[in-house]
């Protein structure tokens, strides 16, 4: 059975240490959304030290002890940021806190990696592009729907080995279960979570840029919605979007939080990527009606149908490259420009949206 609760999915990958133990230290704070947990795991499978965690929550604390009890509970986040063997600080605050914290992370001599998503406004964008600038920093993002599903790496080194031509469309659809009785009070009001396609539509944003190939893209269109939250009406539970990118691959995206409590997982990712020389479709978390597995991959080339079943087959490489990249100052996971303009479109997209729904 898959994961049925979408707010603590943290997936396990395969250990693949790129440093020594104790060569790459990382202190964890704000545990506001149990993406910290994911987050966590693919830093220790890559061979991250987690030295401090701290959280002015104490249930929050204890929590994340259960899973990760070597860690030591630092007094206040100053301890974190004055400790010179921290390099890294990892969090998940509340969204419209994110990039004032990993501000001050980075101003305090540290790279930051935040959940996604790391902003909620433009402005807060540009206001922490400057503090890149102002410390040479890495402002890190957790695009979890890529970087943590093995059918999601391994279609993005198909495309590398070019095994469907050139791609010139995708189409994702990123449906969560909404588990209302279990959120927050941020995660219904919009100020806080900054909208449906400024939080998971960045996941898919960011998958259009890094499989097309793409720098750059508009927004053509977008579209929000509450058509079934009446109690919560800040609460979007539907959005989409098309896209068109620079070198003319275009993207059609649709989220929501509509996922029926008879699936056997949190929500049935999928990704469509069509290319000048084949087709490839991701099956992320299950494959509906037939196996609770998930990293499901189906390649269609002139050559023929290929089925991968992925998990444990792949590994999430992007910890240990973000690690590297940490320690080298280099820029091999991810370009910070890469992670800021998939920011970027996701808050434009959501800033020009049509509220579809405001009159019914």
């Amino acid at each position: 059975m898959g994961n049925k609760d979408g707010m603590n999915y943290a997936p396990k990958g395969k250990i693949n240490r790129v440093v020594e133990p104790g060569a790459f230290n990382v202190g964890v704070t704000a545990l506001d959304h149990g993406h910290i947990n994911g987050m966590t795991n693919g830093l220790i499978e890559a061979g991250a030290t987690i030295k401090y965690v701290y959280d002015p929550d104490a249930e929050k604390v204890a929590n994340y002890l259960e899973s990760f009890p070597d860690v030591t509970v630092a007094e206040s986040l100053e301890q974190i940021l004055e400790d010179p063997e921290i390099q890294l600080v990892a969090a998940a605050a509340v969204p419209n806190l994110r990039s004032a914290l990993g501000n001050r992370v980075m101003r305090a001599g540290k790279d930051y990696f935040t959940d996604k998503t790391g902003f909620t406004t433009l402005e807060q964008l540009e206001e922490t592009k400057k503090v890149v600038a102002e410390t040479g920093k890495k402002y890190w993002v957790y695009f979890s729907e890529r970087l943590h599903v093995e059918g999601a790496v391994f279609a993005g080194q198909l495309i590398e080995e070019g095994r469907i031509g050139r791609v010139i469309q995708v189409t994702g659809f990123g449906p969560h279960r909404l588990d209302k009785e279990k959120r927050p009070d941020w995660f219904f009001k919009k100020e806080q979570y900054g909208g449906i396609l400024a939080d998971i539509g960045s996941h898919q944003i960011e998958q259009f840029l890094y499989y097309t190939g793409n720098t750059d893209a508009d927004v053509l269109h977008s579209k929000v919605g509450n058509y079934n939250n009446p109690a919560t009406p800040e609460l979007e539970d539907y959005g989409d979007a098309t896209l068109v990118g620079d070198n003319g691959a275009t993207f059609i995206f649709k989220v929501d939080w509509f996922t029926p409590d008879g699936l056997g997982t949190w929500g049935d990712g999928r990704t469509f990527i069509t290319g000048t020389e084949g087709t490839i479709e991701i099956r992320k978390y299950i494959n509906v009606a037939t196996e609770q597995t998930g990293d499901h991959l189906f390649l269609v080339t002139k050559d023929g149908e290929e089925h991968y079943s992925l998990t444990g087959e792949v590994g999430f490489p992007f910890f240990g490259e973000m690690i590297l990249d940490c320690v080298n100052r280099t820029e091999n996971a991810m370009t910070q420009e890469h992670i800021f303009k998939a920011q970027e479109l996701c808050l434009k997209a959501q800033e020009q949206a049509l509220n579809i729904t405001a009159n019914l």
